[in-house]
């Protein structure tokens, strides 16, 4: 068990705090904005009850119980007292991380390990100098407390076995920690969502394919592939002469970033900014947290039906 201190209780934080309590260690979460604070208790119930009826976690975790593994301050210092691992999850701000970690220099323990679940942000430079051994990032998914991908990063001077300490702890939580050599923005799976990102939002401005025909061609055809066989294990079973052959042949080239899109900044003009706002690409009318409820309940039936089925990716090793 290990003492954590979780620091920023949004979006991320609050979720955060509840998967390191499930896995069981003490975490103490805070957030420099009351009301969210305030908030994030309620947040984590409603999420450790969708996974409770999902048997996704232990039937006797209670609201009581959780309020005992997660511990919420007002206070940095109060949060950090003994902390052995502080996540940092707040916003995507350079000086306001900055100024976080100068605060946490002078509060945290000496042997504490700071790790900054930040999304595209290279934080190393902004952490102090005599905290640089045990920087690193983890960055998590949401929802976290299901999606079980954490991106692990060791700052250019981490010591030695940091991060595997970190990887060893997120696996016993039934995580799967993947290992960078080193910083690049969006780690792995954000860049290659990017990337589809760019294709798909080119599409639907181009008039190629509406939103729910480009949804169904990614849910019906590249979804289907990708939970089994990844892209490279894929590739192998396509065969390499033929994906050769193909990328030889090809005439394609990927559309290139801009600033803008005419389809997405009419609905952010019109007010469509999604499921919060009861619109964007679709129409969501209903309560957003019975929407959320109902993500999170189907991303659980399938987790478990890929835990059932397995992954061809790294078979040849068990074969």
């Amino acid at each position: 068990m290990a003492r954590v201190a979780v620091i920023g209780a949004g979006t991320m934080g609050h979720a955060l705090a509840l998967v390191f309590a499930l896995g069981g260690h003490r975490v103490r979460l805070t957030d420099s904005n009351k009301e969210t604070l305030a908030r994030a208790q309620g947040l984590m119930e409603t999420a450790l009850a969708t996974l409770v009826a999902g048997g996704e976690a232990p039937a006797d975790w209670t609201s009581g119980h959780l309020a005992q593994a997660v511990t919420r301050h007002d206070s940095l210092a109060e949060a950090v007292d003994g902390a052995e691992l502080i996540v940092e999850a707040i916003i995507e701000v350079p000086e306001a991380k900055r100024a976080l970690y100068e605060q946490l220099d002078k509060l945290a323990p000496a042997e504490a390990i700071f790790a900054s679940n930040t999304s595209h942000l290279d934080v190393f430079p902004l952490i102090p100098a005599a905290r640089q051994r045990k920087a690193m990032i983890a960055h998590w998914y949401t929802p976290p407390y299901l999606v079980d991908l954490v991106d692990v990063i060791p700052g250019p001077e981490c010591e030695k076995g940091v991060v595997e300490g970190v990887s060893d702890m997120l696996r016993a939580m039934g995580k799967q920690p993947i290992g960078l050599k080193k910083f690049v923005p969006g780690y792995v799976a954000n860049r290659i969502q990017a990337a589809i990102g760019l294709e798909v939002q080119h599409l639907l401005d181009e008039g190629v394919a509406s939103a729910e025909e480009i949804d169904a061609a990614i849910i019906h055809g590249l979804a289907l592939r990708l939970p089994i066989l990844g892209f490279y294990a894929k590739a192998d079973f396509t065969g390499l002469a033929l994906m050769q052959a193909v990328k030889r042949n090809n005439s394609y080239a990927p559309p290139k970033p801009t600033p803008s899109s005419p389809v997405l900044d009419k609905l952010v003009a019109e007010g469509r900014t999604g499921v919060l706002a009861g619109a964007g690409y679709y129409d969501w009318p209903g309560d957003p947290a019975a929407l959320f409820e109902a993500r999170d309940k189907k991303l659980i039936a399938l987790k478990q039906a890929m835990r059932e089925i397995g992954t061809m990716a790294g078979m040849e090793r068990k074969l």
